[in-house]
């Protein structure tokens, strides 16, 4: 039996009707396995960029703490013994020094460069034993002394005995940085920095006359007499720690007598994995206890926290007779600021509060 063609067309439209949705139901599935399968992809893909970006023990690491503190010495320093107008100097003169640190810490700046500056302005007041208000000597001249630390690598430098730099904590910076030494000394010192062009002066630009009268003074008692010093500890936004130490030494000191400012781990020292800590006081004392490093050493083989390390070590220093006291910042952010005499001119920021001045005990 012959079927003629014009028979299958009916079959022909009904298979193309049942086939035709069931073939592009199968497109559309895979179309949108596809898209879900590269969702997936890129979701993955952000999830591990964002864990190779943030720091898996430091979620928060724009946060990191930072700050500063500063001190103008420590002795005896109390309310009834300082005319008004006097303490009103000392608190505008260490609120303009922290207020520099502030922005330059606010600003990223390095804590070495930010050491050097607020230094500049406690060197430059005569109302400190550092710089322009250093004490005179036995002698009758100024010679005056300072160091400072980085904490990232103990990079260090100091200056001591030096007569006619300007401010010596920038001469302290330039052993540090541009020699292979550490410390230099008088005239080698004083040849040093001016050919590294830091600003020298005649010693004559040390001369106040409050100084002058305070060394007639101790020369009729015939003692000396143990006068303050300035320094600044700072941890930067890098998280990079250091400190720095200036001063004029003793009033009436004799035999090119050498305290403990420019002495590196008793005066000042950094470590980024302890703490940066200033001293002021007695010199020989804090040379003889190793006082800044002693602090460091105790946070670091006896994870005493700073506070409770600064603390011991100055109480424990009162008890062989030594007079002083320290500033400290350790990597964390937090803060110390220890003597055991009546008071000591200090002042603080950190990212956790506002600028605050302090010269009492109380």
């Amino acid at each position: 039996m012959k079927i003629e063609k014009k028979h299958f067309k009916p079959y022909i439209f009904i298979l193309l009707f049942l086939l035709v949705p069931l073939l592009f139901f199968q497109v559309v599935k895979k179309i949108l396995n596809k898209d879900k399968y590269e969702e997936t992809r890129v979701i993955s893909q952000l999830v591990e960029d964002a864990e190779n970006t943030i720091p898996a023990n430091n979620i928060e690491a724009n946060t990191a703490s930072f700050g500063i503190v500063i001190h103008g010495g420590a002795g005896n320093i109390v309310k009834d013994n300082i005319p008004q107008e006097l303490e009103v100097a000392f608190k505008t003169k260490l609120f303009e020094a922290i207020q520099t640190g502030k922005s330059m810490l606010d600003n990223g700046d390095s804590a070495i460069y930010i050491i050097e500056a607020v230094i500049h302005i406690l060197e430059d007041s005569p109302l400190f034993n550092a710089g322009k208000g250093a004490v005179f000597t036995h002698d009758g001249k100024n010679e005056l002394d300072a160091s400072i630390m980085d904490g990232r690598n103990k990079n260090a430098g100091a200056v001591s005995g030096v007569t006619i730099i300007k401010n010596p904590i920038s001469a302290a910076l330039a052993v540090m940085q541009k020699s292979e030494h550490v410390l230099l000394s008088g005239s080698g010192a004083n040849k040093f920095a001016k050919s590294v062009g830091l600003e020298m002066v005649n010693p004559n630009y040390f001369y106040t006359e409050k100084r002058w009268n305070n060394l007639q003074n101790a020369i009729k008692r015939q003692n000396e007499s143990k006068h303050g010093t300035v320094g600044c500890v700072v941890l930067d936004k890098n998280g990079n720690l250091a400190a720095g130490t200036s001063t004029g030494g003793m009033t009436n000191k004799k035999y090119g007598r050498i305290g403990d400012s420019p002495i590196i781990g008793a005066g000042t020292f950094a470590d980024n994995n302890t703490c940066a800590i200033s001293s002021t006081g007695h010199g020989e004392y804090f040379i003889r206890y190793s006082v800044a490093y002693d602090i460091s050493a105790r946070m670091k083989y006896k994870n005493q926290e700073l506070k409770t390390a600064a603390s011991s070590v100055i109480s424990e220093l009162k008890e062989v007779g030594g007079s002083g006291g320290v500033i400290g910042i350790d990597k964390n952010g937090n803060i110390c600021m220890e003597f055991n005499t009546k008071g000591m001119f200090r002042a603080y920021y950190t990212n956790k509060c506002e600028p605050k001045v302090l010269m009492y005990k109380d």
